[in-house]
């Protein structure tokens, strides 16, 4: 029997941790979540598709896991999309779907792994969280946007009960940094009972 790592995830660790184990997760993480019925993908592509229906717009898949969020992203009509993230096993999943125009290796180091302006689409799905990555990334995808740019992203309920999550979108939007196109609360991983808020912002 492989081993399971949802009990195990939403665990604070250093980023070193969190890498090693999506690793280890990496050949047998697309089955572990189908059998948990997961939603997000599908969720977060559908949301930023009814906000930008451009085929061609490039967009950036930030942590893209196994390639789920890119096979979801094509499904919803995005033609042009490129993945990054830090685990070698999990991009070697993704490369296998054939989603993806491009994909790298996220260095945990960069504090601004992203060019400026180099994507006005950046979605990261199911990646900043506990367990995951940590608040500061939502103000990285933030900066990284050029003015009239567009983040789509998700907190589950884990990242929703620490305040210090939302409390980094809440900054953007009191200050009129941000504008919030779209929220709603849904699906995650109903096998887990969870749920997750999924969101669009506009960076203004």
């Amino acid at each position: 029997m492989s081993e399971k790592f949802l009990d195990a995830v939403y665990k604070a660790r250093n980023a070193k941790e969190t890498r090693d184990l999506y690793d280890d997760w990496a050949s047998t993480y697309d089955a572990e979540i189908a059998e948990n019925g997961y939603a997000t993908p599908g969720r977060v592509a559908d949301a930023l598709w009814k906000r930008v229906s451009e085929p061609t717009k490039p967009v950036l898949d930030f942590g893209c896991g196994t390639g789920l969020s890119g096979v979801a992203l094509r499904a919803a009509g995005f033609q042009v999309i490129d993945g990054m993230d830090p685990s070698p096993g999990m991009l070697e999943s993704a490369r296998e779907k054939g989603a993806y125009r491009d994909l790298s290796l996220l260095d945990l180091d960069d504090e601004t792994p992203i060019a400026e302006g180099a994507y006005e689409l950046i979605t990261a799905t199911g990646v900043i969280g506990v367990g995951a990555a940590p608040p500061k990334t939502f103000d990285m995808l933030m900066k990284a946007l050029p003015r009239g740019g567009k983040l789509a992203f998700s907190f589950n309920d884990h990242a929703l009960a620490d305040a210090s999550y939302e409390g980094r979108l809440c900054e953007w939007l009191d200050i009129g940094a941000a504008r919030l196109l779209s929220k709603e609360y849904g699906p995650h991983l109903p096998g887990h009972n969870l749920k997750a808020n999924v969101y669009v912002v506009e960076k203004t």
